[in-house]
């Protein structure tokens, strides 16, 4: 591998620069232990981006996050810029990285980590051992679908458009990636949609199965209605491998999902776009949660999805499987060790700030490493 790989970090908002900063911790740890340098920069999306810029994505940062190896986000957004117009509302800069690296494939893990069983609102017996993969389409459906808007109705009405729009294209490079993630886990790849009310669901569902017969037909596949796989996520889990789904669909299981660990806080996610010839992508890492401002600038965010994005971007971008697992071990290490920040707190555990939490890391990094 080359000596050095290039990270754009966008911080964002709210908790966003306080859980990148232990993600700095972590590489210079790396640099010292590991022999592995990155080159990183440092931008502004979001909020701040439009308080520096008026615009949520000025197009420098655009184009930074096109000639890097892979970004690395916080979170966006907060009631301090709810009342802008909707196309400078800071989500709006995620969703122009999103579209314009064409990062179209998001994968969304839902692990139960052992030591945070007894924390998820169902069942112990549900979630103990849960381990599974959502991978989202990201760039198509109905939030990108056109035609969209609002518009007056000649009697006075006011109508909301938004249009769900696959190709044939659009479908197949997604399951791709489910499929092949199916291979490397429990070979058991799950196709959700809404083919008995949606012509765009009788698409997706034809041509997961045509690809399926073509190139994967050692993978297990099943097809399952989306509301129905929603239901079978809270009342048995661990059914599941691999979802794949589309955008809209996934935006709602994946949140679902990573409810059954317990925390929002502690799950990361990944967004590939194509590979090409070399086999490199376009790549963005980012913690599930939000920006949280309420807690902003108070040492009370937690700091492990993100830490876990980055192990995830390590392992997808960089093909760096060991150093992957080891931050993966060394999460897993500081939770066995009863250590919790406030979210994830819970009787006879010890409450320690994002910074002790980070410290608590790289100590168990250091033991690992030894």
């Amino acid at each position: 591998m080359p000596a050095n790989k290039k990270l754009l970090m966008l911080p964002g908002d709210g908790i966003g620069p306080e859980v990148m900063g232990e993600v700095k911790r972590v590489i210079d740890w790396m640099d010292k232990r590991r022999t592995v340098s990155f080159d990183i920069t440092e931008g502004l999306v979001g909020g701040s981006a439009y308080d520096a810029h008026g615009t949520p994505l000025a197009d420098e940062t655009m184009n930074e996050a096109l000639g890097v190896d892979a970004v690395l986000l916080g979170a966006v957004g907060g009631p301090k810029w709810e009342t802008l117009p909707f196309e400078v509302q800071p989500e709006r800069g995620l969703l122009r990285l999103r579209k314009e690296m064409d990062l179209f494939a998001n994968l969304r893990p839902a692990v139960v980590f052992d030591a945070l069983a007894e924390a998820s609102t169902l069942k112990l017996d549900v979630v103990k051992g849960l381990d599974i993969m959502i991978v989202r389409e990201l760039t198509g459906g109905i939030y990108f679908g056109d035609p969209r808007g609002i518009e007056t109705l000649p009697d006075g009405q006011r109508r909301g458009i938004n249009t769900q729009v696959y190709t044939t294209n659009e479908i197949r490079r997604v399951a791709r990636v489910g499929f092949e993630l199916a291979r490397k886990r429990s070979n058991r790849l799950c196709s959700a949609e809404k083919a008995n009310v949606m012509e765009a669901g009788v698409l997706w569902r034809e041509e997961v199965t045509k690809l399926h017969e073509e190139e994967f037909s050692d993978v297990e596949l099943t097809h399952m209605y989306a509301d129905n796989a929603a239901m079978q996520l809270v009342r048995n889990p661990k059914q599941f491998d691999v979802i794949v789904t589309d955008n809209l669909f996934g935006d709602i299981l994946s949140d679902e999902a990573s409810m059954c660990t317990g925390s929002l806080g502690m799950l990361p996610s990944a967004s590939l776009g194509e590979a090409d010839s070399s086999g490199c992508r376009h790549a963005m890492y980012e913690p599930v949660h939000g920006s949280a401002p309420d807690i902003a600038g108070q040492g009370k965010a937690n700091p492990l999805a993100t830490l876990l994005s980055f192990g995830m971007c390590l392992r997808y971008s960089f093909d760096m499987m060991d150093d992957a697992d080891l931050i993966d071990q060394a999460v897993q290490n500081v939770l066995n060790a009863g250590l919790r920040t406030a979210d994830i707190m819970e009787a006879g555990k010890k409450e320690i700030s994002t910074a002790e939490m980070g410290e608590a890391l790289l100590a168990e990094l250091d033991k690992l490493a030894a």
